[in-house]
């Protein structure tokens, strides 16, 4: 039997306040094959964002671990830890998080410069493409419309051939029929590259059409 693509062994995240100890995750365990896609789904408070954030090595568990392709992501520094997220884990977010002084063709080559690419203008360009906009390449955030704006982001994420894509609510600042159109492309892009896809999300429709879905409740992971 392969290896599975991502691992979350036993993962913990507890916070402290002036209450006490808060257990945000208690004892998280699964894992996913290459190229499938499940949907984290649950109550809002649930943990599921937090989930996701360990998933990707930008938050930390208080015990357990992530293995990513194998690699135990809390075995590594900080710098390692970044430089293995930036090789292998693309980031989708509700908010978008386009960086607002660079235009959309910058905002998607920005990932492969840092990698050192020397056909990141030519790649950013194709993917921009492949979301319908090629027209749009030297346009800047501010005059983009919420859902080209995700498209941006998802062409930013895809660019860098991820093993994994982790999105936070991809859809959540998109109006229906705009969502529609962008989980579709998401499926579509996640489909032809290969890629495991894990999503968090309220929508049930969405969930539905992933692989599996993972229900947190309270915290923990529910068995149905």
């Amino acid at each position: 039997m392969s290896e599975p693509i991502i691992a979350v062994e036993h993962v913990t995240k507890q916070v402290k306040d002036s209450t006490g100890t808060l257990t945000i995750l208690d004892d998280i365990d699964f894992t996913l094959p290459a190229r499938h896609s499940a949907a984290i789904v649950g109550a809002s408070g649930s943990g599921k964002s937090t989930l996701l954030s360990i998933m990707a090595g930008l938050d930390t568990p208080t015990s357990g671990t992530v293995r990513l392709a194998g690699v135990n992501l809390f075995s590594l520094d900080e710098d390692a830890r970044a430089a293995a997220r930036a090789e292998r884990v693309g980031f989708v977010f509700q908010s978008f998080q386009l960086l607002g002084n660079l235009t959309a063709l910058e905002n998607v080559m920005l990932p492969l410069e840092l990698q050192g690419r020397n056909d990141a203008r030519a790649s950013a360009v194709e993917m921009l493409q492949r979301v319908g906009l090629g027209e749009r390449l030297n346009h800047y955030p501010k005059v983009l419309s919420g859902g080209e704006q995700q498209r941006v982001a998802l062409a930013r994420a895809f660019v860098v051939k991820p093993l994994v894509l982790l999105a936070d609510e991809p859809t959540g600042s998109l109006d229906f029929a705009t969502g529609e159109k962008v989980m579709q492309l998401m499926f579509d892009l996640n489909r032809e590259s290969g890629t495991t896809l894990v999503l968090v999300t309220h929508d049930r429709s969405i969930a539905s059409r992933c692989d599996r879905q993972l229900r947190i409740e309270a915290g923990r992971l529910a068995v149905d």
